[in-house]
């Protein structure tokens, strides 16, 4: 049975919306402050919408965008929580695209803003996940050559 948008999620819940492990939300806690999930007796875990509009944003920039944690922590700060979840992409969008490798997302630099505009993002990210469409076919024209 599916949930509204406006119900509460569980860690398990969030976590399989998001496409993401349940560990992963729990460091997300540690790092960005404003995840602040209901905690009921034993420490259960309860994500309100807001929660997941501002998790969804996150895992958009960190996974699609390129961002770094850092980088996210200054848009956080910058912007504000509003302004950032707000530019979260729709619920049903989300598990349409692979994650990126963790060696794309975190470099280890210091300046861990993207260099490029938000539309030049916007239009390199167009141009990935085209490329991606491209490989994936290939790899698909691959797998059934190999079938043969």
């Amino acid at each position: 049975m599916e949930k509204t948008e406006d119900a509460f999620r569980t860690i398990s819940e969030a976590a399989s919306e998001l496409d993401v492990p349940q560990h992963v939300l729990r460091f997300w806690e540690t790092r960005f402050t404003q995840i602040r999930p209901l905690k009921r007796g034993g420490g259960r875990r309860y994500y309100r919408p807001a929660d997941m509009t501002l998790l969804r944003s996150i895992r958009s920039l960190l996974y699609n965008d390129g961002y770094t944690i850092k980088g996210v922590q200054r848009l956080l700060k910058e912007r504000g929580v509003r302004a950032v979840a707000e530019s979260a992409p729709a619920p049903e969008s989300n598990g349409d695209l692979a994650p990126l490798p963790a060696s794309f997302h975190d470099s280890g630099e210091d300046n861990p803003e993207p260099p490029t505009s938000f539309t030049s993002q916007t239009h390199h990210l167009q141009a990935l996940r085209a490329a991606l469409a491209d490989l994936n076919s290939a790899r698909r024209g691959l797998l059934a050559a190999r079938e043969h």
